[in-house]
């Protein structure tokens, strides 16, 4: 791979600010990448979209990174790479990493036998967690529970809200009754809520899938000669379809966002 690719940047993309919990991963990980960012705000929530709708929203990301001659693009939704990752993956000259493939086959091998998925609705209709563990160890029993609120509530800003802490409650509550051994936050947005949930469940029984994301992502593109050479930090760059402010804000939970994010209409 030519020093001129190796040193292109990766795309990013969420429908909002969850994906910024893999990218801070990411960046852990491997700080001298160029990073793209892009929060489909104009369309958040995923979850709650038609598959037609998924495509389209993700098809336009996609072609937007290209332009910008991206090395490869993070489908850092789990909403996307349920939905679409097959539809796409074989349209665009970039490596495309979707993440719910990415983590699975290392699900599979916990040393649990059941396990909880907090996730969009989109995303449990899949069953995309479910299929990916059990085709690897049919031994786990998986539990899927749609979450269709909590991406909004961490968009908005809503955590310590009663309302929104008793729906995080409830979900919570039906999941442990089933007495998972840990419990997938399957949605990037959901790390956002870790505070309101271990005051319902301890905090150990919750995996944030990012950081097993990322470490497939890193050793892949040192296989394939795509990492970056260089010795600085690398650049970042925030783009948005709606709301600019909105994002920088909700996000700034998770992710330090020094400039105001680019509004994009796709």
């Amino acid at each position: 791979m030519s020093k001129e690719i190796n040193n292109n940047p990766i795309g990013f993309f969420d429908s909002g600010v969850g994906g910024l919990t893999v990218l801070k991963q990411f960046r852990e990980l491997l700080p001298s990448e160029d990073c793209l960012y892009f929060g489909d705000t104009k369309n958040v929530p995923y979850g709650e979209k038609t598959k037609d709708e998924l495509i389209k929203f993700s098809g336009n990301i996609f072609e937007f990174f290209e332009k910008r001659q991206v090395k490869a693009v993070v489908m850092a939704c789990n909403t996307t790479s349920a939905n679409v990752y097959n539809e796409l993956k074989d349209k665009y000259p970039f490596k495309i990493y979707p993440i719910i493939q990415s983590v699975t086959n290392i699900l599979a091998k916990l040393p649990v036998t059941t396990i909880g998925v907090f996730a969009t609705q989109a995303t449990i209709n899949s069953h995309a967690y479910q299929k990916g563990i059990n085709t690897l160890n049919k031994n786990i029993k998986v539990i899927e529970t749609a979450c269709p609120d909590w991406v909004k509530i961490v968009e908005e800003k809503r955590e310590n809200d009663a309302d929104s802490l008793t729906k995080i409650k409830t979900k919570t509550d039906e999941m442990m009754n089933l007495h998972p051994d840990k419990i997938i936050l399957g949605c990037t947005h959901y790390p956002y809520l870790i505070n309101q949930l271990k005051q319902f469940a301890p905090e150990n029984i919750f995996i944030n899938p990012a950081k097993a994301f990322v470490e497939f992502i890193k050793e892949d593109l040192r296989k394939n000669n795509l990492l970056s050479d260089k010795t600085s930090n690398g650049n970042e760059k925030f783009y948005v379809s709606a709301n600019p402010e909105n994002f920088q804000k909700a996000g700034s939970m998770f992710y330090e966002i020094t400039e105001r994010p680019e509004l994009i209409n796709l």
